[in-house]
């Protein structure tokens, strides 16, 4: 098969791994700690994806996001996620099958998520354990996050492939705009947590219903 694209980069929460039952009840748990409402899992879908600290301050009452109370809630947060984040996080139905399609057909693959580095590389190896990603990156504070574009640019050069022929699949806006700024293909993920009007707005140049039709998409470029 002569394809287009010689590598995937994937983002993680939304794209592999349904992650956001247990961020949602991390971040409730830690919400209800402070004397603070909670939210629902469809709010979190919205709350997710620009990393932790985004998220605390997304889910936070707008009138307590103090300096103190962000760093706060923040730790409190890593803490009860990282005691929480196995209850219910699974990849999505059809992507390890994708994961082993892919590898069969000698692509190369990567992840870049704004999940901390830590939980990214921790999540990948235990719940993805027969794929071997040529990079798992998360967020790093020397890096900045997505939808800058430095993290994924690097990727590109330890793969020693041109952006243009890497393909990137996320589930949100950030994702699609990190894409465009390293020059990437964007591939819209439906399955993930933001809508298809969401992926459209921001780049993406073609939206995947599910996993396996990556194949399809490949295979017509």
């Amino acid at each position: 098969m002569l394809m287009r694209f010689r590598a995937i980069l994937f983002d993680l929460d939304g794209t592999l791994l349904d992650t956001i039952g247990d961020l949602a009840d991390s971040m409730n748990a830690v919400l209800q700690r402070f004397g603070f409402p909670g939210h629902g899992r469809e709010a979190y879908k919205q709350f997710v994806g620009d990393g932790m600290d985004i998220l605390v301050c997304r889910a936070l009452p707008e009138d307590r996001r103090d300096r103190e109370m962000l760093d706060g809630c923040l730790l409190a947060m890593r803490a009860e996620y990282s005691s929480r984040w196995r209850r219910e996080t699974r990849p999505y139905n059809g992507v390890p099958q994708l994961l082993d399609a892919l590898g069969d057909l000698q692509l190369r693959m990567a992840i870049l998520s704004n999940k901390a580095d830590d939980f990214t590389r921790e999540m990948v190896s235990i719940l993805l354990p027969r794929c071997a990603f040529d990079a798992v990156v998360g967020a790093r504070p020397d890096v900045p996050k997505k939808p800058d574009p430095t993290a994924a640019l690097g990727i590109a050069r330890g793969l020693g492939i041109p952006s243009g022929q890497i393909l990137y699949l996320g589930d949100s806006g950030t994702d699609m705009q990190t894409a465009r700024a390293a020059g990437m293909f964007p591939a819209g993920a439906l399955w993930g947590f933001r809508t298809a009007a969401e992926l459209r707005a921001n780049g993406a140049q073609v939206l995947i219903k599910r996993p396996m039709e990556l194949l399809g998409l490949l295979a017509s470029s």
